[in-house]
């Protein structure tokens, strides 16, 4: 065979290769698959509320309506008595100055904040810092009208206080039925920063349950990254419904300006210590005489724990409720009233929120052994 003979030869078979490969692709195309898997791409089911499918609103202006009439302005007036310098008792001074430089001088100072008008009766949820000190208080609704306003009470380990404005028609907040908000639900912050009037800023909430701030004596805070200010303080966070979720307190920021770190009273705190301001012009706490401490990984490996979480009683009050009811330097507890203890601030904190005379079940363990047992709470001692 010559080479003129072989390349025909390789040339026809390649032909019918071609013409073969063909026939198989259009018959069982499978085949020729390589081996590659299929890629399935899932669609995320729409988003369900109630029940029914609700679409993410493009804006949030209806919740903003709903809300922004019972966000007030409140300006505050405090008038300063300044002594005068020791300067101005040298003969010298008051040659050339007279004797008007030896009266105290007065100012008057001003400050600006926000609050939230919670009932038709005109009871004002706001900060106690916002009108700490004031000799009058000013409020200025939405519509434009202003009244002044009456302290009915503070907090001041909450940083809470209750105004009262007399005033017709007034707007109220629906405040949210939800106790617990989650992680990257929408807020909106509503308030009179830097004074330049009603603003909203909108953002998401950050975290939940933030303590060790040293912001307040007890702690609970909302963390959103919704724009807050100075001006903002006692004004609402909101969430997508117009419902109030919290009041906003402070802000992280070494500037002085919005960082992205904001923080709210939650409600369901506020709406208990407005609750007892209201009805009893004071806030009672529940108390145990207990000092207690959050149980680190070394103190948990002593004790035989798996994990940290509880407190560990450090110390009892004799005669207190907890030395009553027979509770032990070194019992750690585990659960209270049902809860798990996730540190003793927490703990503190929920046993505060407590009405004296409530009882409350205490679950850990003492020497190595499980521990259960009741104790009531007493009435929280003046400084304590």
């Amino acid at each position: 065979m010559n080479i003129r003979d072989t390349a025909s030869f390789f040339l026809q078979a390649a032909t019918v290769g071609i013409v073969a490969a063909f026939l198989l692709l259009l018959i069982k195309p499978q085949w020729f698959d390589a081996g590659h898997s299929v890629i399935e791409i899932r669609e995320a089911p729409p988003h369900v509320a109630g029940g029914a499918s609700a679409p993410a609103p493009a804006s949030y202006a209806d919740a903003v309506a709903r809300a922004a009439p019972a966000v007030v302005n409140i300006y505050t007036t405090k008038v300063i008595t300044r002594d005068r310098h020791p300067l101005l008792d040298d003969p010298l001074f008051r040659y050339f100055f007279g004797d008007q430089a030896q009266a105290p001088r007065r100012q008057t100072q001003t400050s600006l904040g926000s609050g939230v008008i919670v009932s038709p009766q005109g009871y004002v949820l706001t900060n106690n810092h916002v009108i700490a000190g004031a000799d009058e208080i000013q409020v200025l609704l939405q519509d434009g009208r202003s009244a002044r306003a009456v302290v009915v009470g503070v907090d001041k380990d909450t940083d809470l206080a209750v105004l009262r404005i007399d005033l017709k028609d007034l707007p109220t907040i629906d405040i949210s039925a939800v106790e617990n908000q989650r992680v990257g639900d929408i807020a909106l912050a509503i308030g009179n920063p830097f004074g330049v009037g009603q603003t909203v800023t909108l953002g998401i909430i950050s975290a939940t349950g933030r303590t060790h701030l040293g912001i307040n004596r007890y702690e609970d805070f909302i963390q959103t990254d919704a724009a807050i200010n100075p001006g903002n303080s006692g004004g609402a966070l909101i969430n997508a419904y117009g419902e109030l979720i919290g009041i906003n307190t402070a802000i992280y920021s070494q500037s002085g300006g919005s960082q992205g770190i904001g923080f709210a009273i939650p409600t369901h705190l506020a709406s208990n210590v407005m609750k007892q301001i209201i009805e009893n012009g004071h806030v009672e706490r529940g108390w145990l005489g207990i000092e207690a401490q959050d149980l680190t990984p070394q103190l948990a490996q002593s004790f035989n724990l798996e994990g940290t979480r509880g407190m560990l009683i450090a110390g009892v009050l004799r005669g207190g409720p907890a030395d009553q009811a027979g509770i032990r330097p070194g019992d750690v507890i585990e659960r209270l009233d049902g809860r798990p203890v996730e540190n003793a601030r927490a703990a503190m904190s929920q046993i505060a929120q407590s009405a004296p005379g409530t009882t409350l079940k205490l679950e850990g363990r003492r020497d190595g052994k499980p521990l259960a047992m009741s104790v009531t709470t007493g009435r929280r001692p003046a400084g304590q």
